[in-house]
């Protein structure tokens, strides 16, 4: 399934995206109101019941959500692929290096992406997202997969000058609206290997980024199984997975991202996460008028 979570009319909720557009799960699920309070109650199988169900509204017509708007904990893996290493000169890291993200720096596809007042250097970080279905702590490796409910696409915009004011990465990660999660979910049941899935990144419709998911140098079940042994993962918990090489920062001019731009984050057997992107002051003043 692909599992969307969307406002409509002003009212929030979620549902399956089909090819005829979008049920609402939200509607005829009362008991969970949105996609992690489902999880939370591990009721993915009530929501496979819904899939023959008439949509009740064309996929153009809501507004799609970071897919989980409101996670516990959204955890990011930095210099995970090893061309991203190599075009940073890091090391390989022997254990995950790991930074975290707030939900408020989110959008959802579709939404504008913002380039921040503070900074110029606004970069593009095309990566995979996966979404945790089952709580545990010290997850073996051999267990991981059973607990994460499915994967979508995210795009770890990055204010670069300010990530790098310290070795602490946070600053450069949370700006408000830079980071893109979308457009839905896939459930683990449509992609039973994801390391065969390739992950692709365009802006303005050049490509910037390729890579095989299996060139992570740490994969999902050794992300689970680390993070799981230093907090209880919890359903609708989320791990970004890492970029691979080409980001603006390392080309030659930096390629940073500016208001009028488009990036996209595909990854095959997922879709396609779309965003323009603005400036802080372009948005203030549209809003304005």
């Amino acid at each position: 399934m692909k599992v969307a979570s969307f406002t409509i009319a002003g009212t929030a909720s979620y549902g399956i995206v089909t090819d005829k557009g979008v049920i609402d799960a939200g509607k005829r699920l009362k008991s969970y109101p949105t996609l992690k309070a489902l999880l939370a109650k591990g009721a993915l199988d009530e929501l496979r019941k819904l899939a023959g169900e008439n949509p009740d509204y064309a996929l153009q017509d809501v507004a799609l959500l970071p897919t989980i708007p409101d996670p516990d904990k959204i955890f990011c893996i930095g210099v995970n692929y090893a061309t991203h290493l190599a075009e940073s000169g890091h090391p390989t890291p022997a254990h995950p290096m790991i930074f975290t993200r707030f939900a408020n720096s989110q959008v959802g596809h579709g939404q504008p992406m913002i380039r921040p007042l503070e900074s110029e250097r606004f970069d593009y970080e095309g990566e995979m997202a996966v979404i945790i279905g089952k709580a545990g702590r010290r997850i073996s490796r051999e267990a991981a997969l059973s607990h994460v409910a499915g994967y979508a696409c995210y795009n770890d915009g990055s204010i670069r000058d300010w990530q790098r004011h310290t070795s602490q990465f946070a600053p450069g990660k949370n700006f408000a609206g830079t980071g893109g999660f979308g457009p839905w979910m896939v459930t683990t049941d449509e992609l039973t290997d994801i390391a065969k899935q390739t992950l692709i990144t365009r802006l303005n419709g050049v490509e910037v980024q390729k890579a095989p998911i299996s060139d992570l140098v740490f994969d999902v079940p050794a992300l689970i199984a680390y993070c799981s042994t230093f907090t209880e993962l919890v359903p609708g918990d989320v791990i970004v997975t890492g970029t691979t090489g080409g980001v603006g920062a390392y080309r030659t001019p930096p390629l940073w991202m500016k208001g009028g731009d488009v990036v996209e984050i595909e990854i095959s057997g997922i879709g396609i996460l779309r965003n323009p992107v603005k400036d802080e002051g372009s948005v203030a003043a549209t809003r304005a008028a």
